[in-house]
């Protein structure tokens, strides 16, 4: 088995031992032994049960970049991208953390360690909204007068609702049809999209 695969299959046994018994309730030990690779082959590759929790956050967030990007690359209008960019990161997150079941609760307990691991999906994601962005005011469809601030805003407006999105706070009466209706009447609105605005 190649190091990076070795690495792999730790982390997934890992992921998988803090959901099942969480975070604090497995030991280095568990993770050895559920992997069959041993104590000395898991030190090789991790110093500490948190250098190997920051690894498992670490490779949710590039299977969340990955759907990101993919979002990113359909053929649909930049005004029906931005959307599905948005919707792919708040039900991605939302089953990275129903996933993974007691790690949920580290996950947010522990949100600067969380902010850590996440810079660089952050950085990932901001540029994908810029590309967006600039596509769309390049063909008409948002009046923009900066696609940089208005991309970081997005991101941090995004991530700022993760959590109430994931607990199922935001419209909790509606259905979610309805519920994505006044979500988009909300960023086109602010994204100068008029046209498409009045059609919701």
């Amino acid at each position: 088995m190649t190091v990076q695969k070795t690495r792999a299959k730790l982390v997934d046994v890992a992921r998988q031992l803090f959901a099942k018994n969480g975070v604090e309730e497995t030991t280095m030990n568990d993770i050895a032994v559920a992997s069959k690779k041993g104590r000395r082959t898991l030190y090789t590759y991790f110093k500490s049960k948190e250098q190997i929790y920051l690894a498992v956050v670490e490779s949710e967030l590039e299977m969340l970049s990955g759907k990101m990007e993919q979002a990113a690359k359909s053929p649909a209008a930049p005004d029906e991208k931005i959307m599905e960019l948005i919707m792919t990161h708040l039900d991605a997150i939302k089953m990275v953390v129903y996933r993974n079941g007691t790690l949920r609760a580290g996950f947010f307990r522990d949100i600067w360690k969380v902010e850590g691991a996440r810079k660089e999906f952050d950085r990932k994601e901001v540029l994908l909204f810029r590309k967006v962005l600039q596509d769309g005011k390049e063909k008409g469809y948002f009046d923009l007068d900066n696609v940089e601030i208005t991309a970081d805003i997005l991101h941090c407006c995004v991530k700022g609702i993760e959590v109430p999105y994931i607990r199922g706070q935001i419209g909790e009466d509606l259905d979610d049809e309805i519920g994505w209706r006044y979500v988009s009447k909300i960023v086109f609105g602010a994204l100068g999209c008029k046209g498409r605005k009045e059609n919701l």
